[in-house]
């Protein structure tokens, strides 16, 4: 397998011309595209206005000079792809790699024409909308800084004014976001469970935006019957921002919060205030529905909404505060790794740090038991299966939630490279 090729390689510009080439649409403009009062005012709260989709179609039929941006994932972009619209695509962009490098190995080819649609189908959003995108990393390199990074350049090369590069929380997630952040390239921190992981991703990634992903928060205690499943992930998000807001002013560090994970319509109400909504259309047309008076819509990120926990469980000794608390001790973790130097440190440094510091349970090492353990039970965990290794001290829920969202991209990646090597 050759090495990830460089940015500024003449591979990679090569691809990021054909990528290009591939996108004839014109230019949409914002001021074309029709008004909206309820959503204007939803936006006057301070919340920009994002869709979670990919699908051209589901977003027309929302789409309004309101929304700045789409955000598009390893699973959502593997829907796209799955309806065949870029079958055609596949063998050209094999011909013009298999000529820029004849030594390419199939792993890397298929994970070289994976970036290409996923910068080709950015790029008609970009087009189609006028918007802001979100373009994904492969998961591949999830742990692999220096590919990351390479990666990450070459997205924001091809589309520097319009594409959001996200990065995956792990180790080398975070040392190669800082380094694309001090390239000044804007960045989507994705796979955030807690208000501390984003206060650690703040400090030492410094991205643009990080997330919360709340609904699956939700689905968490209500599927485990540790609770009803009701504000626990709101809660989580809104501490996540008022902590983020505390930084900027202690730390001047500049990082926005993103509500993602979006269940309902309710939350669009009762989450506004917040920087930045990405709603999948589902709940944007629930809002919709609801269609609240304008004038009644107003911040909320001041709120703490009230989570109940089942009869029985003791929410401090499983630590199911993890979420929502940022401690004295989780803040000088991570102000001790925030003193890493993101050129010069490994993800092994990263863990190390934290450990040291008493937040070594933030990124849960497994073993490959536990690995397929974790992809086979899906999005949401199985509360017993991992509760010994909380209380032990060597997990966290934030922590595991993070690991399982990853293996779940990882599958719907898995079913995009199927798809890719099925032309070839």
């Amino acid at each position: 397998m050759t090495e990830t090729p460089r940015h500024d390689s003449p591979l990679a510009k090569e691809v990021a011309a054909f990528c290009s080439k591939q996108v004839t649409l014109a230019q949409a403009k914002r001021a074309t595209f029709p008004a909206s009062a309820l959503w204007a005012a939803a936006a006057k709260t301070g919340t920009q206005l994002w869709l979670d989709t990919g699908d051209v179609d589901a977003a027309k039929e929302l789409w309004v000079r309101e929304f700045t941006a789409l955000t598009t994932n390893n699973t959502l972009l593997n829907k796209e792809v799955q309806k065949g619209i870029y079958d055609k695509l596949v063998p050209d962009a094999a011909a013009l790699l298999r000529k820029l490098d004849p030594k390419i190995g199939r792993d890397r080819l298929v994970q070289e024409i994976a970036f290409i649609l996923n910068a080709v189908h950015g790029l008609k959003l970009v087009r189609t909308f006028d918007a802001d995108v979100s373009v994904e990393l492969h998961t591949a390199i999830s742990n692999d800084a220096e590919s990351s990074y390479q990666y990450g350049k070459r997205f924001a090369a091809i589309c520097p004014d319009r594409f959001i590069v996200k990065v995956p929380l792990t180790p080398a997630g975070l040392l190669a976001a800082r380094r694309l952040h001090d390239d000044g390239i804007r960045l989507n921190f994705t796979l955030g469970f807690s208000a501390r992981q984003n206060w650690l991703i703040a400090q030492l990634a410094q991205p643009t935006w990080v997330n919360v992903f709340m609904g699956r928060i939700n689905a968490f205690v209500a599927d485990n019957k540790l609770g009803d499943g009701v504000n626990a992930g709101e809660k989580a998000t809104l501490a996540s921002q008022r902590g983020l807001r505390r930084l900027r002013d202690k730390a001047k560090v500049d990082v926005r919060q993103i509500g993602a994970s979006m269940r309902s319509g309710q939350q669009c109400e009762d989450l506004l205030g917040l920087d930045v909504f990405t709603m999948p259309t589902a709940a944007a047309k629930e809002f919709l529905k609801k269609n609240p008076a304008p004038a009644s819509l107003a911040d909320k990120t001041a709120n703490d909404p009230k989570v109940t926990f089942a009869a029985g469980v003791d929410a401090g000794a499983e630590k199911l505060g993890c979420f929502w608390e940022i401690t004295p001790q989780f803040e000088a973790a991570a102000a001790a790794a925030a003193k890493l130097d993101a050129k010069k440190a490994t993800a092994a440094d990263v863990l190390k740090t934290l450990a040291a510091n008493g937040a070594g349970d933030l990124f849960p090492q497994f073993s490959a038991d536990e690995a397929a353990r974790i992809a086979k039970e899906g999005k949401i965990p199985v509360y017993a299966s991992w509760k010994d290794r909380v209380r032990s001290g060597t997990a966290s829920w934030d922590g595991i939630l993070t690991a399982a969202a990853l293996a779940s991209f990882t599958l719907d990646q898995q079913a995009l490279d199927d798809r890719i090597g099925k032309q070839l």
